[in-house]
């Protein structure tokens, strides 16, 4: 029973501080971090449930967080965060496939969901095309290109961290 508990507390504190460190990552670059062009650097660590499932809920309640500490609307609060945990959902479920593949489930969930909320909660006068264009764009660098410089780096370490 001790083990079990062990156990839950460490997938708590290990989702908790993956949390913390997108809230952090989210408003420290604000201002790239929100709006109609964005590179959300705190979305490379998408790329984290390919090492431990506490990194899913991790990476909900931080986009949750991030999005209510950064003034969004209620809309972007609540599929914003829902298009983040797709992602990591997607990414974990992908995590013994082609090392390649696990950055493109946040690409696709925020280049699809995003440009909805953008167009019609902050009545961004772009067509949704290019909103799709500009969120996935951003959606490459942070996960495509950071995440897998992260994952990279993680891979030697993932007995030891995780």
């Amino acid at each position: 029973m001790k083990e079990n508990k062990t156990i839950n507390v460490q997938f708590i504190a290990l989702a908790a501080m993956i949390a913390a460190i997108y809230v952090v990552l989210t408003l420290v670059f604000a201002p790239f971090s929100y709006g109609e062009i964005q590179v959300r650097l705190s979305e490379a660590l998408t790329i984290l449930p390919v090492f431990t499932p506490a990194a899913v809920p991790g990476l909900f309640v931080g986009c949750l967080l991030s999005n209510i500490l950064g003034g969004c609307i209620v809309p972007d609060i609540v599929f914003g965060s829902i298009a983040t945990l797709i992602g990591a959902i997607g990414t974990y479920l992908l995590r013994k496939q082609n090392k390649f593949l696990a950055p493109l489930p946040p690409i696709i969930a925020n280049a699809l969901i995003v440009p909805f909320v953008l167009k019609y909660g902050y009545q961004v006068p772009l067509p949704i095309p290019f909103l799709m264009l500009t969120v996935g764009i951003g959606e490459i660098i942070s996960c495509g290109v950071l995440g897998m410089v992260i994952r990279l780096a993680l891979e030697k370490y993932k007995n030891v961290i995780f």
